[in-house]
């Protein structure tokens, strides 16, 4: 055992503590919902969920997993091309192909999963992938995945003129891959899609969207940032989760042609090494699929309270990102104000995140809100009520 091991780690920890930045957990005891039960708080009102929809407490969701918990068991026990498929990832996969106009699409236990499978094996020596600097991690550890002898480069965030040098740059003999989230998580601005989709025609690329933090949440009928666009069928590779507004249970997605989706079947890592995601959470991810599309309306519904909070917020002075999807950061600019203003709101009543660096850039702290369509106008009210009186 390695004592300067551990004193190492001991002294980051209390340097994180000292510091303001040190992240402890809070225990829900209740359904993620607008309003949750925290152990020994109680009914808190929940802002930092990705529960968009308000789906995660839905009864035919849940009644879906039931169905699916009964039928298959607790999970598949191996990988999809030993004995780990189902009929259900099949029903789910074709579900989300029609969903986004894709040929074909090809499940993973997370969207983490997906971005760190698809990018790599898509990839081989010679080729560049191109990633906008303010992607998510999980693009960003995918892109650090591909083989050597993979040109890598980051674009500014969301600058057509910088995106289109890196193309000029890039090896006009290999395949040329663009990657962008669809919603930006910490910014909740939305690529700016027409421009890239002409940079990447005109430069012969392929493009990839993360619509994590978009699916289900913008668009006419939440089919992401292509939908919101007008532009549906028209990008490349479109990843995803069910994690987020479809419901919460969990899983992720890559979504393309057919060609696409069988290479992944055959080589990337995360689909032939870990097992299959579990039949009772494809269920549940197509029943929020099912659900979705009956009920269209959720959609205009979440937009009308997110316009209705920023107003608000603006009405009151409060420093938000400007931005046309349900993530509205409020700036704070320091790390341990971030986390100590995270704490007098929940004192409050008020559960939301404070995210500092390494999850923004120094000096990029912010309170991030996220709404959900279980929100009522009133939650709202009093949610800005507390945010002004205590943010300054």
């Amino acid at each position: 055992m390695s004592k300067r091991f551990y004193e190492s780690i001991e002294n980051q920890l209390f340097e994180m503590k000292a510091a303001g930045k040190y992240k402890e957990y809070r225990f829900l005891e209740s359904p993620m919902a607008a309003h949750a039960r925290i152990e020994n708080k109680g009914d808190v009102l929940v802002l930092c969920s990705n529960n968009y929809l308000g789906l995660s407490d839905k009864k035919e969701l849940i009644e879906g997993g039931k169905k699916a918990l009964e039928k298959y068991g607790a999970g598949g026990a191996s990988v999809r091309f030993i004995c780990g498929t189902y009929d259900i990832h099949r029903a789910l996969e074709d579900k989300v192909a029609e969903f986004l106009s894709t040929e074909a699409s090809l499940t993973y236990t997370s969207c983490w999963h997906a971005n760190t499978a698809v990018i790599p094996a898509l990839l081989k020596p010679g080729d560049t992938v191109i990633s906008d600097e303010l992607n998510h991690a999980s693009i960003i550890d995918g892109c650090r995945l591909v083989a050597r002898g993979v040109d890598k480069k980051i674009y500014k965030h969301s600058d057509m003129d910088d995106l289109e040098q890196k193309l000029k740059e890039a090896n006009p003999e290999g395949s040329r891959l663009v990657i962008t989230d669809g919603v930006f998580s910490m910014e909740g601005d939305i690529a700016k899609l027409p421009d890239i989709l002409e940079l990447v025609r005109k430069y012969d690329a392929v493009l990839m969207v993360d619509d994590s933090h978009a699916t289900g949440v913008i668009g006419k009928t939440g089919r992401g940032t292509a939908e919101y666009y007008g532009l549906d069928g028209q990008v490349d590779i479109i990843t995803g989760t069910f994690g987020k507004a479809l419901g919460g249970a969990g899983g992720g997605f890559v979504a393309g042609r057919q060609s696409v989706v069988d290479l992944c079947i055959q080589t990337s890592r995360p689909h032939l090494f870990s097992n299959s995601l579990p039949p009772v959470l494809a269920a549940i991810a197509l029943s929020a699929l099912e659900y979705l599309e009956a009920h269209p309306e959720l959609v205009r519904s979440l937009r009308d309270k997110t316009d209705y909070f920023r107003r608000l917020l603006k009405e009151k002075g409060m420093n938000i990102l400007e931005g046309d999807s349900a993530i509205i950061p409020i700036m704070v600019h320091d790390t341990a104000k971030a986390i100590r203003l995270a704490n007098r709101l929940f004192e409050e009543g008020i559960y939301v995140t404070g995210f500092g660096y390494p999850v923004v850039p120094e000096g990029q702290a912010r309170i991030r809100l996220q709404v959900s369509d279980s929100l009522s106008y009133e939650d709202i009210d009093r949610a800005v009520e507390v945010i002004h009186r205590l943010v300054d």
